[in-house]
């Protein structure tokens, strides 16, 4: 049976004001409205809610009896609607983006406090995790959006390219490969070598990069995040290849990035949506501010050539 919404709130209406006029008025109704809608209940119910005369207006036995049932009825829907509307409103003061965990340590702090300074009100809640983790995250929308490495594989997302960076051997700044200005993927045959996990996106670039050079390389170890390889090779325990961005956040710290050539590769960040699903208005502030920070500090995108 279909609830008859319409009429219930003229009933409840009705009962509580003793008066069909009072009740109109207060519904901003006709009196010939009003008692449409109480004929159309009482026909659907099957039952007479009202005993009406000339003079009055007072409840039948089967109306005293539904009136508190009613209320009660009404009132819980209320509640409800209450509810989802302040869940509606903290959703929208709530932020979930995801990012790779060097470009959260780095980056983000200064951005989240210009962001801050405009919007206190508004929670950021980030997930630092690997590029594949955050093209899930999206997809899934656990989060509005993330910030990785762009790829050109998932037909549900959007990738807004936002900086590039070129693969490079990361080593100690004494080292005689430090003096080059790159480094082929041939040389790097006779070096221990600190290899990323299948779970960073540039594993299958360098996959790809040492299968067109035809070379087979020593990799000692493998670790599932960039920011580890990186500190390893600065104590000593071997050489990495990894974006030339993330050992530029070890400045001071004894090592060069000496770009890779043939293959020369570039890894691409960037912005990554849902398609077809528009960002909330903090979410594209905070978008908005990801971006020019991040292209101050790295440099535009430059695709590889």
């Amino acid at each position: 049976m279909r609830i008859d919404f319409l009429g219930l709130e003229a009933f409840l209406s009705i009962a509580e004001r003793g008066s069909f006029q009072r009740a109109a008025a207060h519904l901003n109704l006709s009196q010939t409205a009003i008692s449409h809608r109480m004929r159309k209940l009482e026909e659907d119910l099957g039952l007479k809610l009202f005993a009406r005369t000339t003079r009055e207006v007072t409840l039948t036995r089967a109306g005293i009896e539904f009136l508190p049932k009613a209320q009660k009825a009404v009132a819980e829907l209320e509640q409800s609607f209450d509810d989802l509307k302040q869940q509606g409103v903290k959703r929208r003061e709530r932020i979930d983006i995801a990012c790779l965990p060097a470009f959260a340590v780095n980056y983000l702090p200064p951005i989240l406090s210009r962001f801050h300074k405009l919007q206190p009100s508004v929670q950021v809640n980030i997930f630092e995790t690997p590029s594949a983790a955050i093209a899930e995250l999206v997809q899934t929308g656990e989060v509005e959006f993330g910030l990785s490495v762009a790829q050109t594989n998932r037909w549900d997302l959007d990738v807004e390219p936002i900086s590039s960076s070129p693969l490079a051997l990361t080593c100690p700044s004494k080292h005689p490969l430090a003096k080059k200005r790159s480094v082929a993927w041939t040389e790097l045959r006779h070096l221990p070598l600190i290899r990323v996990g299948a779970k960073t996106a540039i594993r299958s670039m360098i996959d790809e990069a040492v299968s067109a050079a035809r070379v087979n390389l020593d990799w000692q170890y493998e670790v599932q995040h960039v920011e580890t390889a990186v500190n390893l090779v600065e104590v000593g325990l071997g050489y990495a290849i990894v974006p030339s961005i993330d050992v530029a956040l070890h400045s001071g710290r004894g090592l060069v990035a000496v770009p890779l050539r043939a293959p020369r590769l570039s890894c691409t960040y960037g912005l990554v949506t849902r398609r077809g699903m528009p960002l909330s208005p903090p979410a594209e502030s905070l978008r908005g501010f990801l971006i020019e920070e991040l292209k101050a500090k790295t440099g535009p995108h430059v695709p590889n050539a």
